[in-house]
């Protein structure tokens, strides 16, 4: 019997016909999706790193305004937090979007509840303001912060439908946006809780300003916020506590053993840092415990003192990179990732700019953490779940 002249490569064998190399290659699915961890790794990596190590240096910085008072506890819960929080990114990136968006309105609910549940008796005061509620085994949540996620995906899921086809938003459509980011925000001024309100509010003016509302909408929710603003100063919605921090900051002189002797302190260890800084667990005002809260509010000022100007400039030129990759993720998305990238960076940004703004004493202290580097759980997670919903969006734009 003579051999075939095609030997394998016939498509004629005596087992039949078989399809070509190519058409069975193209057969296969898996190859044209990436593995877990190559998924991950083929997400912006610039914020992956750039959020990585504002972490990791906020750990240390908390370790070194906090190892005098309780050892090395509070680093330790801070790097748990980091841990929770960057899985918890991990499974986002791997979401399908849809899953999110279908998924956005029980999540805004969940994070209602969970601020109703704070101003009801469940909750706990600290400072003067009712924010945390006490979870079994010593720890604490915060449901003010995991409602930015919440309303991030929230608005982008109620206007991305117009977004998407190109069409200005409707008066009812803008109406019900807002109720959706009110609701919220009067529920965190019952608190009272005037900073996480003014992130709230800020990424619901852009967000919502982006998605294509009418002007007029963004000029008079500006002028009420404004006269808002103002009204904290003559009206009880604001605890005495709060209303002397803000007095404070116009004059510290009026609380000079209260919030004006924080910001006095801030600002001397901000400047006696210099150049270079005093060295890393070295710094006389942290070391010595002179300024309370300092793990939390004023971790920039160890940042400033231990650092000096050159490692207090490089943190914000990080956390600038982070907003600004925000942003660029955005110019790529389609309408709903847009939204979401645009209300995660306008929410690092503003929260960023008035936490070192208070430390450097140019706005009133009204206990913003900065993202990623603060001590506390709450705001560490919901910041990775906020950059996982990021990176899903840039993974997205890329197929």
């Amino acid at each position: 019997m003579s051999r075939d002249p095609l030997g394998d490569r016939s498509l004629l064998t005596a087992r039949g016909p078989r399809a070509p190399r190519a058409s069975r290659v193209l057969t296969r699915p898996h190859l044209s999706r990436p593995s877990g961890s190559a998924g991950w790794l083929r997400l912006d990596l610039g914020l992956l790193i750039g959020a990585l190590g504002l972490s990791l240096l906020g750990v240390v910085l908390v370790w070194s305004a906090t190892r005098a008072s309780a050892g090395g506890s509070a680093a330790l819960r801070q790097l748990v937090a980091l841990g929770v929080g960057v899985a918890g990114a991990a499974v986002l990136t791997r979401v399908d979007v849809r899953s999110i968006r279908a998924a956005a309105p029980v999540v805004y609910v969940v994070a209602v509840l969970g601020l109703a549940a704070v101003v009801s008796p469940l909750g706990v005061t600290v400072n003067g303001s009712r924010s945390w509620l006490r979870l079994p085994g010593g720890f604490s949540l915060q449901p003010s912060e995991l409602m930015k996620v919440g309303l991030a995906i929230g608005l982008a899921m109620l206007l991305a439908d117009r977004a998407e086809r190109g069409l200005r938003q409707r008066h009812l459509d803008v109406v019900l946006a807002w109720v959706v980011a009110g609701i919220p925000v009067l529920l965190v001024l019952l608190q009272p809780d005037l900073g996480s309100a003014l992130v709230l509010v800020a990424m619901s003016v852009v967000v919502i300003a982006a998605a294509g509302a009418p002007a007029v909408w963004t000029v008079g929710v500006l002028v009420a916020g404004a006269g808002a603003v103002a009204a904290a100063f003559l009206t009880p919605v604001l605890s005495g506590y709060q209303r002397n921090r803000l007095r404070a900051f116009l004059d510290p002189s009026l609380d000079p053993q209260g919030i004006g002797y924080q910001t006095r302190q801030v600002r001397l260890a901000i400047g006696s840092g210099g150049l270079d800084g005093q060295g890393l667990f070295a710094g006389r005002q942290t070391q010595g415990g002179f300024i309370p809260f300092q793990e939390t509010d004023f971790v920039f000022s160890v940042a400033g003192e231990e650092l000096g100007f050159l490692g207090a400039a490089g943190l914000v030129v990080i956390l600038g990179f982070v907003v600004v990759r925000c942003l660029l993720v955005a110019r790529r998305a389609d309408a709903f990732g847009r939204l979401v990238a645009v209300g995660v960076g306008v929410w690092f940004g503003v929260q960023a700019f008035e936490n070192i703004g208070m430390n450097l004493g140019l706005m009133p202290v009204t206990g913003l953490p900065l993202p990623f580097v603060s001590s506390g759980g709450s705001s560490l997670i919901a910041s990775w779940l906020a950059l996982g919903l990021v990176g899903n969006v840039a993974a997205g734009a890329r197929r």
